[in-house]
């Protein structure tokens, strides 16, 4: 593929210093759930994020969805769509031809994922026929196609195969030297882990953004179940908060509201260049922990 003249990349705009907000969208597979997928969209794009990430399904279950909702996104909106790739089951020549799909769509960032196995998490990790092994090499794939800026994942609890702390932060600088411009985090519920992270990862070398990931809490049932298949911790203290409310519905939400503000407000005064939201695409909780931290990225835009 040929290289073209693009905007500013996005890592580029994180490492600039104002900080960004930004959402996290996943392909429905049903009509009806593309249907709110889309409200959804017009309801934030309203915020003036900095981008929004859209995923890819394991294996590659999502691809067409997610490929056709990117595309759509980078003509239909204002929005800067970001394109989650994985290498699960996919051949290289496979990652190629989705790659090229990318470009041709208009869509110049992409989210380079090792991703979880096919068979689930806590299956045994194995490259696909042709394919590749490690998320530093997807970066490379991609970076040498085209004029792409790219992400990685980053884990403040530690990555569920990772042998310690370490190991993550060599790990996540060697996306970097491979070519990663920032990182976005799996979510998590408590500061210190963040700064853990970005410390130990300043250690090895690594200096581009990583940008915290946050899930507001708003079923504590989903939220927990979300945590164990991720290896994230739903914290005994922050359990207890909840605990005896499970059942009221506008009390979880605005508990969950509460917690995501002030982990936000944490996050920021420890210099974290942004914040980004997983919103099962759903916007009400993420709109109003944006209005009650007072965020505005117009001037990012």
């Amino acid at each position: 593929m040929a290289s073209r003249e693009v905007a500013p990349s996005l890592g580029a705009v994180l490492a600039g210093g104002q900080s960004s907000f930004s959402f996290e969208l996943f392909p429905p597979k049903t009509d009806a759930g593309e249907q709110a997928l889309w409200q959804t969209v017009r309801e934030l794009e309203a915020l003036k994020p900095t981008f929004v990430s859209v995923t890819y399904g394991a294996g590659g279950s999502t691809q067409d969805r997610t490929v056709r909702i990117t595309k759509q996104i980078a003509e239909e909106t204002t929005l800067l769509p970001v394109a989650h790739l994985t290498c699960v089951d996919a051949s290289v020549a496979d990652l190629r031809r989705v790659i090229a799909q990318y470009f041709d769509a208009g869509v110049n960032t992409i989210m380079a994922l090792r991703g979880d196995p096919s068979s689930g998490l806590g299956a045994k990790w194995e490259q696909y026929p042709g394919g590749l092994q490690h998320a530093d090499e997807l970066v490379s794939l991609v970076r040498s196609l085209g004029a792409f800026s790219v992400g990685v994942a980053a884990f403040p609890e530690g990555h569920p195969e990772s042998l310690d702390f370490e190991e993550d932060a060599r790990v996540l600088a060697a996306k970097q030297d491979a070519g990663a411009e920032f990182a976005i985090t799996q979510f998590f519920f408590r500061a210190a882990d963040y700064e853990r992270l970005v410390s130990r990862a300043a250690v090895h070398g690594c200096t581009m953004p990583i940008v915290p990931g946050l899930m507001p809490v708003t079923n504590v049932a989903q939220i927990e179940r979300f945590a164990a298949l991720s290896g994230a911790v739903f914290p005994a203290e922050l359990a207890q908060r909840f605990a005896g409310i499970e059942d009221d519905q506008r009390a979880v939400h605005e508990l969950g509201v509460e917690v995501a503000t002030t982990l936000g407000e944490q996050l920021l005064a420890l210099g974290a260049p942004g914040l980004h939201f997983y919103t099962l695409n759903r916007s009400t909780s993420t709109r109003e922990v944006y209005q009650a931290l007072g965020l505005n990225n117009s001037h990012l835009r």
